[in-house]
C-alpha cells in the first residue's frame, strides 16, 4: 500500500475523462490536493463531482495545451491555490485518423504535433520550475507502445509519442540532481475515448495484439502513474513503463 500523499499536490492535464479522470481520482483517494486541467468544463466538472464524492479536494483550470500562455496560467493558479506542485501527470493527447502518411493532411500532423508533443513540452517547461521551487517533485508524461512499435495508419501518432519517450528520458537527466524524477508511461489498449475513435480496423488490431486477450481499463494505468509519482518509485528516472497487457513482448 502505498504512503498518504496528504499535503501533496497533484495536477493532471488532461484529467476530464478516460486515464486522467481516473489518475486524478487515484491522488485523490490517496490524499494528494488534484488541480485537473482540460478544455471540457462539463467532463472536468463531473470529476471534481466524483472527487468529492470520496471526500477529495479538488479544482479544475480550463486549458489548451497548444498554448503557453494557459500552460503558464495553469500552473501559476495550482501554485496560488495550494502552495506548491509536487506532482503531475501530463496527460492529454489526441488521436488520429488511420491515413497513410502520404495522405495524413498538414493540419492533421500539426495539431497531433502540438497537442501530444508540443503540449507535454509545455507542461515541463512550466511545471519544472514550480518543483524547483519547493525543492523537487516527480512528472509522468503519457507515452503509448505506438511510439515503441508501429502501426499501419497512425504515423503521427507513433511519431509524437516516440517523441515523448525521447523527451521524457533528456528532461529526467537534466533535473534528476535537482529532486525532480521525470518517467513515461506507455499503455496499450485502453478503453477511453480516445481509443473508442480511433477506426474500427485499428481498435481491432490493437486489442487482438494483447496476449492478455482483453483490452485494459483506465485504473490499471492510472494506479501506475500514482506508484510512479510516489516515494516507493524513487529509484525510477528516466524509465518508459510499459503496461500493455503483453503486445511487446511478442
Amino acid at each position: 500500500m502505498l504512503a498518504s500523499m496528504a499535503g501533496k499536490v497533484a495536477l493532471v492535464v488532461g484529467g476530464s475523462s478516460g486515464i486522467g479522470q481516473a489518475t486524478a481520482l487515484a491522488f485523490a483517494r490517496h490524499g494528494a490536493q488534484v488541480v485537473i486541467a482540460s478544455r471540457r468544463i462539463a467532463k472536468m466538472t463531473e470529476t471534481i463531482r466524483q472527487i468529492q464524492e470520496i471526500r477529495g479536494e479538488a479544482i479544475f483550470v480550463p486549458t489548451d495545451v497548444t498554448k503557453a500562455s494557459d500552460i503558464a496560467a495553469l500552473v501559476d493558479k495550482t501554485v496560488k491555490e495550494y502552495g506548491r506542485l509536487d506532482y503531475a501527470f501530463n496527460n492529454a493527447e489526441v488521436g488520429t485518423s488511420s491515413a497513410s502518411l502520404v495522405d495524413l493532411s498538414e493540419e492533421e500532423w500539426d495539431y497531433t504535433v502540438a497537442v501530444n508533443l508540443k503540449g507535454i513540452w509545455l507542461s515541463l517547461k512550466y511545471q519544472i520550475p514550480a518543483m524547483l521551487a519547493t525543492g523537487g517533485g516527480a512528472i509522468v508524461n503519457m507515452a503509448s507502445v505506438g511510439g515503441i512499435i508501429g502501426a499501419s495508419g497512425l504515423a503521427v501518432y507513433s511519431a509524437t509519442k516516440a517523441g515523448v519517450i525521447g523527451l521524457s528520458r533528456v528532461a529526467a537527466l537534466e533535473y534528476a540532481k535537482a529532486n525532480i524524477r521525470i518517467n513515461a508511461i506507455s499503455p496499450s489498449g485502453i478503453t477511453t475515448e480516445t481509443f473508442l475513435k480511433l477506426p474500427a480496423d485499428v481498435r481491432a488490431h490493437i486489442e487482438a495484439a494483447n496476449p492478455i486477450g482483453r483490452l485494459g481499463i483506465p485504473r490499471e494505468i492510472a494506479d501506475a502513474v500514482v506508484w510512479l509519482c510516489s516515494d516507493e518509485a524513487s529509484f525510477m528516472l528516466g524509465q518508459n513503463l510499459i503496461i500493455d497487457g503483453g503486445a511487446t513482448a511478442q
